[in-house]
């Protein structure tokens, strides 16, 4: 559950400073993913943990309502529900604090007992805010079944195993993500390139990174090209990358083109970001489509290294 403070601006350490607004929203990157998929068009289940608390039952209630599966989500008599402090300033920019509760649950044990999730899917979407061994093993058995597999590395972690890498079919960091699992610095377009680089080294096949109000680089062993942003007044930015990646997944499993399916996932996110909250402000596919519609012909500026 998210709980996000409006605010003017960020407080510096040691000051306080008084907040205008508290939101209880529906969030968790997993369930984000999951609930932009299922508004855009996928059939999408959802593997997670949430607690035996009054959080837990309305996570599980705006997931069924968003159209995701969530016949096989494990409730914790242990742990509470996970919660995530966002900070949201005039800007639109966030600082976002997790507490993982239940997430923690979400564990190999659990994946094994749903194997036939897994079997039955033809794409794979993890994240980073559940055991590092359960995504490990997710991954190897995904790709054991034959299944596209994506990882979104959020929260990075300082390194993932070696027998990991060359079993992604996509990796989606953001720019600071890329920075931190590629060893590199940096913050223009050619250091994000160089890094994307040292993932593909190591056995990834496709590295997209979401670059904010800059838009999305996609790197593979053919290409490297960016995809512009369509320009829009941000008010809340908070699970923006996860909207993406919940279009990208989509637009894929429908047989669309990486170059279309990054295109629909900047426009799905360009929305998100137009409104407050997590998957309160995630589009549908009828608000996408329109929307794309009326960039017809719009190509932006690419750039090509």
């Amino acid at each position: 559950m998210d709980l996000a403070i409006e605010m003017k601006r960020m407080p510096v350490a040691g000051e306080t400073v008084l907040g205008m607004k508290l939101d209880y929203i529906p969030g968790g990157k997993g369930a984000n993913q999951a609930c932009a998929a299922a508004r855009l068009g996928g059939n999408v289940k959802m593997l997670g943990c949430i607690g035996a608390d009054e959080f837990g039952e309305v996570l599980k209630k705006n997931l069924m309502t968003c159209g995701v599966n969530v016949s096989n989500l494990k409730r914790s008599d242990r742990k509470s529900t996970g919660i995530a402090s966002i900070y949201v300033d005039g800007q639109g920019n966030n600082t976002i604090v997790v507490v993982p509760g239940a997430n923690m649950e979400c564990d190999v044990g659990y994946l094994r007992e749903y194997d036939n999730v897994l079997q039955q899917s033809d794409y794979v979407i993890l994240q980073m805010e559940i055991p590092q061994e359960a995504i490990c093993y997710a991954v190897g058995r995904a790709k054991e079944l034959g299944k596209t597999v994506i990882l979104n590395p959020a929260p990075a972690p300082d390194s993932l195993p070696d027998a990991i890498w060359e079993k992604l079919d996509y990796i989606t960091p953001n720019e600071t993500e890329l920075m931190k699992l590629s060893k590199k610095e940096g913050n223009c377009l050619g250091d994000f390139i160089e890094g994307a680089k040292v993932l593909l080294d190591k056995g990834v096949k496709n590295v997209l990174v979401t670059m904010g109000e800059k838009g999305a680089l996609l790197v593979n062993e053919n290409l490297s090209e960016v995809f512009p942003a369509r320009k829009v007044i941000p008010v809340d930015t908070t699970a923006a990358g996860d909207c993406f990646n919940g279009a990208f997944v989509v637009a894929l499993a429908e047989g669309k083109e990486e170059q279309e399916a990054v295109r629909f996932a900047n426009t799905a996110s360009s929305i998100a970001v137009t409104r407050n909250g997590a998957q309160t402000s995630i589009p549908d596919r009828e608000e996408t489509n329109r929307v794309l519609a009326e960039m017809d012909g719009w190509k932006g500026d690419a750039l090509f290294a």
